[in-house]
């Protein structure tokens, strides 16, 4: 075997990186997804919160309207 040891910076110009795809706008969608998901999960508490005041202090008018958008939330989840 002849000496075939190369540096890695020779390796990485050799290869054709032209054709290879930016990881980047996958990191962005999976950022946006992690995002999206903490957004969903804290409106979710919130209405939950206030769903349960409504209980708490027996006002039926509140607790149908918040449960209507927590059921179309759900649907979303």
């Amino acid at each position: 075997m002849k000496n075939k040891k190369s540096s890695y910076t020779e390796i990485m110009k050799s290869r054709n990186t032209k054709n290879v795809p930016s990881e980047q706008p996958v990191l962005d969608m999976y950022i946006q997804m992690i995002l999206d998901e903490a957004l969903f999960n804290r409106k979710k508490e919130l209405l939950e919160e206030r769903i349960n005041d409504a209980l708490d202090t027996k006002n039926k008018t509140v607790f149908m309207k918040l449960s209507k958008e927590y059921k179309g939330l759900r649907k979303l989840g």
